[in-house]
């Protein structure tokens, strides 16, 4: 089947991949990869970022996070179904990471999905963090690639996340509008029309979604407001050596 395009002659494809179960059928061809986390892991790390932190080494299990409380140094963060897991002081809280001294700080962090994802996607030859946060920076960053583009949504448990989705949409859009980029696979259009039916008020995407109830019990929604308003920061996270650093501006 033809790729669908605003442009024929494209010369690179960015696609979207709703689950991480499903990566290995975008894998081939993919070099550089995008990682999704809306709420609240990819936000949490750009956040981090634009506040200071050094570094941060994704993990996958509380065990490993467990090995970096009370080290100099070290921030050990762990979140499991949105909340802060026992024995740590934070979790994926973009805004405790605002409110945190982190110069110099080396942030260990273990999540539900993000850092799941980060894992799974770890041997591309570039990975970088994208959040709604960041939204222009990446977006300026990957227009400048001659590479293809995947974006990887976490999900929520393995299951579709509404939020990285749009997410994505955001990115897919303006990277089509350059003419330089094509697509191939359907889901990537789906989620650029579930993006231009939320751009104009991307917090209204949460507002018939289930898990609201639960993210209110919770008492997240000032870090929902913050990780669904573009454009705050400038950091693009990208992973070298099994960490993620600022990418060089």
């Amino acid at each position: 089947m033809k790729a669908i395009s605003q442009n024929a002659d494209y010369s690179f494809r960015v696609e979207t991949c709703f689950l991480p179960g499903q990566f290995p059928l975008y894998r081939p061809d993919m070099g550089i990869v995008v990682i999704i986390d809306i709420l609240r892991a990819t936000s949490a790390m750009v956040a981090a970022f634009e506040h200071g932190v050094k570094e941060i080494i994704p993990v996958s299990t509380i065990e490993e996070a467990q090995q970096y409380i009370g080290r100099d140094g070290y921030i050990a963060a762990a979140e499991r179904n949105g909340e802060v897991v026992d024995g740590f002081a934070v979790g994926n809280s973009p805004l405790a990471f605002k409110a945190m001294d982190l110069h110099d700080k080396t942030i260990v962090m273990t999540t539900t999905n993000g850092t799941r994802a980060i894992n799974l996607a770890r041997d591309a030859r570039k990975l970088v963090i994208g959040s709604f946060l960041n939204l222009t920076a990446l977006t300026d960053w990957l227009l400048q690639q001659n590479d293809n583009i995947l974006l990887l949504c976490s999900g929520w448990k393995d299951k579709f996340s509404l939020e990285d989705s749009v997410f994505a949409g955001a990115v897919m859009d303006r990277l089509l509008e350059s003419g330089k980029f094509g697509v191939e696979e359907d889901s990537s259009i789906a989620s650029k029309y579930l993006y231009l039916a939320a751009r104009d008020n991307v917090m209204s995407i949460l507002k018939a979604a289930p898990r609201r109830k639960r993210l209110k019990e919770l008492n997240l929604l000032d870090d929902v407001k913050y990780c669904l308003t573009p454009d705050q920061a400038r950091a693009i996270p990208m992973l070298r050596d099994g960490k993620l650093v600022k990418m060089p501006v």
